[in-house]
C-alpha cells in the first residue's frame, strides 16, 4: 500500500481526539481508496495552580492551600484511525500519561449499513453531554466544566459510589445515524463503569431484575447540516451551523452498596463565522439499592454557559460560567464557578496555547458547614496553562 499526502474527509478522520477535517496529512491507502490507515498523535502539558480553601485540611499535619500544582501531562496519546470498504471505520489509540485501563483511551469498530443505521462497538464516548462529545484537542478550555465532573456529596459515608453527572468514556455497542440529514440519533448499552475498567463486571439488579448496566439515548435537531464536533478552530471560521440535543440515560447497579443513577440533559451549541456559543442543563436522580436501607432519594442539577470569539484570527477569547447544586436539590446552597481563558493557535505546525483561569464560589447555605463541606475537594482559585500538539 503506497504512502500518500491527500486530504481527508470528516467522516475518515473522526478519531475524538483531533479533528483532521480539510487538512492533509500523512495517510496510507489503496490505489482504489477502499481501504486508509491513518496514524495520529497528540501531547497535552500544562502548568497548573490550585489553591485550596482551609476546610478539610489538617494544619497539624502540614497540609497545605497549595496542592496539585506544578507541571502536568494529562495526555500523550498515540492512535490510527481509518475506513475499509466504505462500510466499517475503525480507531484505537492509547493514552501514555494514564495508568491502569484508562492507558486504552478507546478502541471502537463503527459499521455503517446506511446514513441512517450504523453499529458502533468498543471502548468510546457514551451518548451524554456536548461537552464531552467535543473533539478532545477542540475544547474551549482545558478544564472541563466543574458541574459534569466533580462528585456528588450525600449525607451518608454508607454508600461505595458517589456518582458524577457526566458519563464520558465506556465499554458497550451504540446503534446511531443521521436522519434526512438534519436529526442525529445515538441509542447505547454500556457497563456503566467508565474508562478505568476494560472487562466484564457486571451482574443483574437483584432489584430491577434486568442486566446492571448503562442504558443511554440522544437525539440531536441540526437545521444546517452536521454539527462539527469543536469548540474553536481556526480553520473553520466561516461555519454556520447549530445544534440542539436531548440525552437520557440511566445506570443500574446491582444489589450491593451503590446506587442507581438516572441523567437527563439539554444541551445547545453553535458556530457563526467566529462566535461560538454553547449552554447546558442536566439534571440526575440518585437512589439506593435496596441492600442499603435508605429510603431517601437525591436530585441534583447542573449547568453552564460558555462561548469564545476569535479577536483575531488564530486568537481565541473565552468564559464560562459553571452552576453545580452539589449538596441536592433538598438542601440550600450551590456552587458558582466562571472562568476566563484564551486560545492560541500557533500557524502551521500543530501547537495551540490554552490558559484559563476559574474561581469556585458558594451561594445560599443554611449554614457554614454545609458551606464549607459543599466545595471539599474542589479548588477555590485554578490557574491553567495548556500547550498542545497534533499530528
Amino acid at each position: 500500500m503506497p504512502a500518500a499526502l491527500m486530504a481527508q474527509n470528516e467522516e475518515d478522520t473522526e478519531n475524538g481526539v483531533m479533528s483532521l477535517a480539510g487538512k492533509e496529512g500523512f495517510t496510507i491507502g489503496t490505489k482504489k481508496g477502499d481501504f486508509v490507515f491513518k496514524p495520529y498523535m497528540m501531547v497535552q502539558t500544562t502548568a497548573q495552580y490550585n489553591y485550596y480553601d482551609d476546610e478539610g485540611l489538617d494544619k497539624a499535619y502540614n497540609q497545605d492551600n497549595v496542592a496539585n500544582s506544578g507541571f502536568a501531562i494529562p495526555y500523550a496519546i498515540i492512535g490510527f484511525t481509518g475506513k475499509a470498504y466504505d462500510k466499517v471505520t475503525f480507531n484505537v489509540s492509547m493514552n501514555a500519561a494514564a495508568s491502569g485501563a484508562n492507558i486504552l483511551q478507546q478502541a471502537w469498530l463503527d459499521v455503517k449499513l446506511k446514513n441512517e443505521v450504523a453499529f458502533r462497538v468498543g471502548k468510546f464516548k457514551t451518548p451524554f453531554s456536548h461537552a464531552y462529545l467535543t473533539t478532545l484537542g477542540e475544547t474551549l478550555l482545558p478544564q472541563l466544566p466543574t458541574s459534569l465532573t466533580a462528585s456528588v456529596i450525600m449525607p451518608y459515608s454508607l454508600n461505595a459510589v458517589t456518582p458524577n453527572i457526566g458519563t464520558g468514556f465506556d465499554l458497550g455497542v451504540e446503534m446511531h445515524g443521521l436522519l434526512g440529514g438534519k436529526i442525529g440519533y445515538e441509542v447505547g448499552i454500556f457497563n456503566g463503569t467508565g474508562s478505568a475498567v476494560n472487562n466484564a463486571t457486571k451482574t443483574f439488579s437483584d432489584d430491577w431484575h434486568i442486566p446492571s448496566l448503562l442504558y443511554a439515548g440522544r437525539i440531536t435537531f441540526m437545521p444546517k447540516g452536521v454539527m462539527p464536533a469543536t469548540q474553536g478552530n481556526p480553520d473553520r471560521l466561516h461555519e454556520d451551523k447549530w445544534m440542539l440535543g436531548l440525552s437520557t440515560s440511566m445506570n443500574v447497579e446491582s444489589e450491593n452498596e451503590s446506587t442507581n443513577d438516572y441523567r437527563a440533559g439539554l444541551e445547545f451549541a453553535m458556530l457563526k463565522n467566529k462566535l461560538y456559543i454553547a449552554a447546558e442543563a442536566y439534571y440526575m436522580h440518585v437512589g439506593f439499592t435496596k441492600r442499603q436501607k435508605i429510603d431517601k432519594t437525591f436530585n441534583y442539577l447542573g449547568g453552564y454557559v460558555q462561548g469564545g470569539y476569535f479577536v483575531a484570527p488564530r486568537l481565541q477569547l473565552v468564559a464560562r460560567y459553571d452552576f453545580m447544586d452539589r449538596n441536592g436539590t433538598d438542601a440550600k446552597g450551590f456552587l458558582n464557578i466562571p472562568a476566563v481563558g484564551f486560545n492560541y493557535f500557533f500557524k502551521g505546525c500543530g501547537l495551540k496555547l490554552q490558559g484559563m483561569y476559574q474561581y469556585t464560589a458558594r451561594s445560599g447555605h443554611a449554614t457554614q458547614l454545609d458551606r464549607d463541606n459543599d466545595d471539599l475537594g474542589l479548588t477555590t482559585h485554578s490557574a491553567t496553562f495548556l500547550l498542545q500538539y497534533c499530528f
